[in-house]
């Protein structure tokens, strides 16, 4: 459940989060901040379901969402991740179009957020033309992202390349190196690397930690 932060953000420490609003008039930032709740949320939290409608959106300012969808098997593909100065593009786009949320979303790292009415985001998106280069910018950055991961699923096979790579480039099962860095090498994106290696570690064949892979199975 969320829990709401009885302390209000300030916008010194709202640009140290989204500095792409350092530009922005006083009146945004009184907008904003009045507006918004501030809420911490625990790790594993549903935060959306498929069909909710979209009463809010969110500006996270540290923790992590996990955005997904998942079939009547069971089987599940993340779409993407929000992370500490980013929102939701598909809760954007439900806002905007007034549609239904077409995935599901939950924490995998405890945080906190701003949630900002969807009435009110609209009236943002709309009045300012900083709020609309931000999530416009973002959603460009995040079709991208999911575009490159339907090209490795239905052509690159990178499950495959990715756990070889693991198995050929690691001592004794643990390979020391960034997510960066493995991307460079298989010629793909750090982002594509990311959610392979979390499906890895949900079916138990990884642990994953900062700099370090293990490798579980082989």
């Amino acid at each position: 459940m969320f829990s709401e932060v009885i302390m209000n953000l300030t916008k010194i420490n709202f640009l140290e989060i989204f500095p792409k609003f350092r530009k922005s008039s006083d009146h945004f930032f009184t907008d904003i901040l009045t507006i918004s709740l501030r809420k911490t949320f625990p790790e594993n939290m549903r935060i959306y379901s498929e069909k909710d409608v979209c009463s809010s959106i969110a500006f996270v300012l540290s923790g992590e969402v996990r955005v997904y969808k998942k079939d009547d098997r069971g089987r599940e593909i993340t779409l993407y991740e929000i992370g500490r100065g980013e929102t939701c593009i598909l809760t954007a786009s439900c806002i905007l179009s007034n549609t239904l949320f077409p995935a599901k979303a939950e924490s995998v790292m405890a945080g906190e957020m701003l949630l900002l009415p969807a009435a009110d985001f609209r009236r943002m998106v709309s009045t300012y033309e900083e709020m609309r280069n931000f999530v416009f910018n973002l959603i460009s950055q995040r079709l991208a992202s999911i575009m490159m991961l339907i090209e490795e699923i239905v052509f690159g096979k990178m499950d495959e390349r990715l756990l070889d790579y693991l198995i050929e480039k690691s001592e004794h099962g643990n390979l020391p190196a960034t997510h960066q860095k493995i991307a460079g090498d298989l010629g793909t994106s750090r982002e594509v690397v990311s959610r392979l290696l979390k499906d890895f570690e949900k079916k138990g064949k990884v642990i994953l930690s900062r700099g370090m892979i293990q490798l579980i199975e082989t």
